[in-house]
């Protein structure tokens, strides 16, 4: 029997279902985002195993290879970036000098256009070496926090994804019982939609990060940047967080340029550069690479953002895009939940496009013939 409820109740039963799942994702976060993690793994490799097991590779092998291969792109990528950090801490004295120097230069220009008496140097370097002693506290702590949760993550996500391949055909016949005959067709192109979306966006966001940090490595190295290579990979990495990423990429070898040398023209043109290198990556090599099937419009990106840095920290900012972009193929597929895709999708995607005169023809044509088929 089919209960029929008012309006105003079914809005509120939603509101508090939207509540109990936001409650519920951060009160496993801690089990949710590993699995988030090596559900996006998983997808990945999946091409890839399959490709394996259709050379007779048992499947365990198969799974081992690819998840291996990972760890070892990964473990290069970390070392790489920790010996890169550990020669840059030999730059320190060169630039906290060259900072005293700067903050002289400021207090002198301050002295002689507006008439400010410069600070007392004693009092200026006890504040700077007191907030670096709590900025370093609240680094120290928030690194052990990280390590240890990165020593988790590296122990429980490599079995999460060994699980999900090697049962992937159980977890899909498990689909199969739970969703009725009339509607397994629907479930299957969906599940197929949901592989090539993940795929698309993670292999071409690895591209992007290639491709961008060659470029932002070569712009720097013309501008003469110290461990130019360091900061061109490390803002490219940035880029899985969208919009803000490069942001946080371009200021940090900004402010080191700055530092080293004095001159606040060469940090100019380092923002430069990756203003230069965000133009060409948002309107060339993101469209050509990954493509239009994660279209999602600005706005609701940007909001996924802040959602998932809200509810998952760094992590849900990761994850947000390909995580709203596979909601948009759930709503799409789901009759009710097509307006929420349509509010998803970018504006280009969506508005008619336009014909010109020769499909016009064609069309006319077509018409033309089909009623004389009708006619006859």
């Amino acid at each position: 029997m089919e209960i029929k409820l008012p309006n105003y109740l079914k809005y509120i039963l939603i509101l508090l279902g939207v509540y109990l799942l936001i409650w519920l994702l951060q009160a496993f976060q801690s089990l949710l985002v590993p699995l988030a993690f090596s559900l996006l793994f998983a997808l990945l490799l999946l091409p890839l195993n399959r490709k394996m097991e259709r050379v007779k590779i048992p499947r365990p092998l198969a799974i081992i290879i690819s998840i291996i291969l990972i760890v070892v792109v990964l473990g290069l990528l970390i070392w790489f970036l920790s010996t890169q950090i550990m020669s840059l801490t030999s730059e320190l004295q060169t630039i906290g000098n060259n900072i005293t120097d700067l903050i002289e230069q400021v207090q002198l220009f301050m002295l002689d256009n507006f008439g400010i008496q410069p600070t007392n140097k004693t009092d200026l370097v006890r504040n700077a070496i007191t907030s670096l002693q709590d900025i370093a506290g609240t680094f120290l702590g928030n690194t052990i926090s990280m390590t240890t949760g990165l020593i988790a993550a590296l122990t429980v996500v490599p079995i999460y994804v060994f699980c999900l391949l090697y049962y992937r055909d159980h977890l899909e016949k498990f689909l199969f019982m739970l969703i009725t005959r009339d509607r397994r067709d629907n479930m299957v192109q969906t599940l197929h939609l949901i592989q090539r979306v993940a795929q698309s966006y993670i292999s071409g966001l690895m591209i992007v990060i290639v491709v961008v940090s060659l470029l932002n490595s070569a712009g720097l190295f013309i501008l003469g940047v110290k461990y130019a290579l360091f900061f061109g990979v490390f803002a490219s990495i940035l880029t899985i967080i969208p919009y803000i990423g490069i942001l946080i990429g371009s200021l940090l070898p900004a402010l080191f340029t700055l530092a080293t040398t004095g001159h606040l023209i060469d940090a100019v043109l380092v923002i430069g550069v990756f203003v230069f290198v965000q133009f060409l990556e948002g309107n060339f090599i993101t469209p050509y690479v990954v493509g239009s099937k994660v279209s999602i419009n600005p706005f609701a990106a940007i909001v996924a953002l802040l959602l998932g840095g809200a509810l998952w920290g760094a992590a849900g900012m990761i994850l947000a895009l390909p995580g709203i972009a596979i909601l948009k193929v759930i709503f799409d597929s789901y009759e009710p939940l097509v307006p929420l895709g349509f509010l998803l999708a970018d504006i280009d995607d969506v508005k008619p496009k336009k014909r010109g005169k020769v499909s016009k023809w064609f069309s006319s044509i077509w018409k033309g013939e089909a009623k004389g088929e009708r006619n006859q």
